[in-house]
């Protein structure tokens, strides 16, 4: 750990101190209990799936996979973590790094699983549902108090210089996945190796991923959330899609990337150089006081643009964003907060935690906020030929040309996303 990103942790857990006094001193809490959650057997089983630390336990700490753990935040008290590291022949123990910033806490090693005791009003936030709280405690703390949490969600909304360092150094590890996957594309690799050449060069095993990678040959690029891997090539390379993160210290990478194959029409890849384009655009467009939901409007009529531009539609922008034109080749949101959690906490309200829900036009729409300094947000627009979306439109008087996206379809779609912060003056793009 450099001396740099050091200062920068000791800076992020003292303005987490001195925020998390004033958040329990806001609310009359004396003491506050954060569990990092634990991993529950599949049903009739014994193995567990991929599991990741509650995201408050890993603001202060950092370690995305540690379970039956706790933190404890007093205010003008040291934190005290109760770190559950069991002697076990069946797995390697939990273990702190061997770095300075594990010297700002009170470090309880414990062999057995513990519920810490609390003093004063006390809170426990978490994923509590499966523990046994003894019969005094369970009666004596707040669980899950709305208010708290949606006050520690909203002061995750604003990324400190240290947690920004962590999304830029997992942008820069990700893109290293992102350039493998593309050199064994233009290799005619199937999905299954272009997800193994993305693992071995961002340097992580398949259960460390923030999310499943998406890696979309043909028409899998226009499946938005496509799961499966396919084990042989097709015969005909159309289009990648490749949608694939990376975490550092428990901060995540969410980068999009789409290309072209030998076997596209050439329309196809003059559109992916346009969304590329068009992308930039709205990154640039970033800045304090920015309403996130104008900017999802102004990539509307943006497409709008590409799609006349290129054919698509031979009417109006206007007509082809009123019409829903541009919704129906782009179902989802501009994008979304980023920090411990893909789709990070705090993006559907208010301030003041009140909902601020996604409007009736743009249900998909993950972020309404108003940009501030310290945000981190993704930026992903998109162009798909989803047939279940576009047929409706068929049976229209429309001017969509059906020739075209009819020869385009195998390709799927596009997806281009980079991750950006809000700064005082504009916007820094973390995505090299």
């Amino acid at each position: 750990m450099s001396t740099t990103l050091f200062n920068l942790q000791r800076d992020h857990i003292t303005h987490l101190a001195h925020a998390y006094a004033d958040i329990m001193a806001h609310q009359g809490f004396d003491s506050l209990a954060i569990y990092s959650g634990h991993a529950s057997v599949h049903f009739a089983d014994d193995h567990t799936p991929t599991f990741q630390t509650y995201g408050h336990f890993m603001h202060w700490a950092g370690l995305a996979d540690v379970q039956h753990s706790w933190l404890i935040i007093q205010p003008d008290e040291r934190p005290q973590l109760y770190l559950y590291a069991p002697a076990d022949f069946w797995h390697l123990p939990t273990r702190l790094p061997e770095e300075p910033w594990v010297t700002a806490f009170d470090v309880h090693l414990c062999s057995n699983k513990i519920t810490p005791q609390l003093t004063g009003r006390a809170a426990i936030i978490g994923d509590i549902a499966s523990l046994t709280l003894n019969t005094q405690q369970a009666n004596s703390v707040d669980k899950q108090p709305t208010a708290l949490i949606n006050a520690l969600d909203e002061l995750r909304m604003f990324k400190t210089p240290y947690e920004i360092a962590c999304l830029r150094e997992a942008n820069r590890l990700a893109m290293a996945g992102h350039q493998a996957t593309q050199a064994a594309f233009i290799g005619a690799s199937s999905e299954l190796d272009i997800q193994l050449a993305y693992l071995a060069a961002s340097r992580q095993r398949e259960s460390a991923v923030p999310y499943q990678n998406i890696i979309g040959l043909n028409d899998h690029a226009g499946v938005l959330h496509y799961q499966h891997y396919d084990l042989n090539s097709p015969k005909q390379r159309f289009s990648l899609l490749v949608d694939a993160g990376r975490r550092y210290r428990g901060y995540c990478a969410d980068i999009t990337r789409t290309y072209a194959g030998p076997d596209a029409p050439a329309e196809f890849g003059e559109l992916v150089t346009a969304m590329h384009g068009l992308k930039d655009e709205l990154v640039k467009a970033v800045a304090p006081e920015v309403s996130f939901l104008e900017l999802h409007e102004q990539m509307h009529h943006h497409l709008g643009k590409i799609l006349v531009a290129h054919d698509l539609f031979k009417g109006t922008v206007e007509q082809a964003v009123a019409e829903g034109v541009t919704r129906a080749f782009c179902p989802h949101g501009l994008g979304h907060s980023l920090g411990l959690q893909v789709h990070d906490v705090a993006g559907l309200r208010h301030p003041d935690g009140t909902p601020s829900p996604a409007p009736e036009s743009h249900p998909a729409l993950r972020l309404t906020r108003t940009l501030r300094p310290g945000m981190v947000v993704t930026i992903e627009p998109g162009l798909y030929f989803i047939n279940m979306l576009l047929a409706p439109l068929r049976n229209t008087s429309l001017p969509i040309n059906w020739k075209l996206v009819d020869q385009l379809s195998p390709c799927g779609g596009i997806r281009i996303e980079d991750n950006v912060v809000v700064t005082e003056s504009g916007f820094a793009n973390l995505t090299p």
